[in-house]
């Protein structure tokens, strides 16, 4: 299906972005890239721009209301050796965004080529992007590389999840990749406030399943901003209260941040992991009126 032209603000909430193939001409995206713009319109946050270029799909099962909820898939639901996937977001001032996945985003083998992701993102004043993807697998001989950077105003709020599965583990695949690297840049007006990254390469050091001993999923929590700095500090208590054990199905380490915290954890089951992360992170419907862990939108 062929991405509409732009259309009057009103117009455009009366239906959900549509599943989008290949651009028009005229749009001039490449094959990959997707932008979405959401605003504050007569008090409700509202997706008034959608457009992606095949693979990337983006649906909007909420286009208008509390938060604007962005849903983005690929076609196969993964990433082929040599797919590049970029999007540009832009969240108005005071506007609320929901930015989540359709499904775990697989890497498929490569032979040689890298996939590669990767979101931009503008938040302005008094403005929450809650980003809560689902994990990303790596199959074996998979490459792949992320790069992801915010752009916060003064008064602005991020919520952002990043997690890795070990592989298919049932056909007993554990961190049999090639190549995963993964990045984030923080910045609140114009100064960058977090920088940080995970590269995972077999041959530079010891071997990714001896660092990983038993660990099946990792993932990165980063919560800054007023709307959820109330939410941060309670976070941060809760890990704090409980004191890490070396046999722990879960582990789990925050460090605060202004307006915020930093947690990662590590789990030795993905089920385990992710249903860690539901609860800790159980207060994001509260923010934005929307539950982006629930299977149905």
């Amino acid at each position: 299906m062929e991405c509409p032209d732009p259309q009057p603000i009103l117009e455009l909430l009366e239906a959900p972005c549509p599943t989008i193939g290949q651009p028009r001409p005229e749009v001039g995206l490449r094959a990959g890239a997707g932008r979405v713009d959401i605003a504050r319109v007569d008090g409700a946050s509202a997706i008034v721009a959608c457009v992606a270029s095949s693979p990337l799909q983006l649906l909007a099962p909420s286009p208008r209301g509390r938060c604007a909820w962005i849903i983005s898939a690929s076609h196969g639901g993964g990433l082929l050796a040599g797919d590049e996937v970029s999007l540009e977001v832009d969240v108005g001032a005071g506007a609320v965004a929901l930015l989540s996945t359709q499904a775990g985003t697989k890497i498929y083998r490569s032979r040689g080529e890298v996939a590669s992701q990767g979101l931009s993102a503008r938040v302005g004043a008094g403005a929450l992007l809650a980003a809560l993807p689902h994990p990303v697998s790596c199959f074996s001989g998979a490459r792949f590389r992320q790069e992801q950077r915010f752009e916060l105003a003064r008064g602005a709020s991020l919520l952002w999840l990043d997690a890795l599965v070990a592989g298919r583990i049932a056909r007993g695949e554990r961190w049999a990749f090639d190549e995963y690297r993964s990045r984030i840049e923080v910045a609140i007006d114009g100064r960058t406030v977090l920088a940080d990254a995970l590269r995972l390469v077999p041959g530079e050091g010891p071997p990714i399943v001896a660092r990983l001993p038993g660990v099946e999923l990792l993932a990165t929590v980063v919560a800054l901003g007023p709307a959820v700095a109330s939410a941060a500090r309670e976070l941060l208590e809760r890990v704090a209260a409980s004191p890490a054990e070396r046999d722990a199905g879960v582990l789990a380490a925050a460090s605060p941040l202004r307006d915020g915290l930093l947690l990662r954890v590590a789990s030795r089951s993905v089920e385990a992991g992710l249903a860690f992360l539901r609860q800790r992170l159980a207060f994001v419907e509260a923010v934005t009126g929307a539950d982006p862990f629930a299977r149905t939108p």
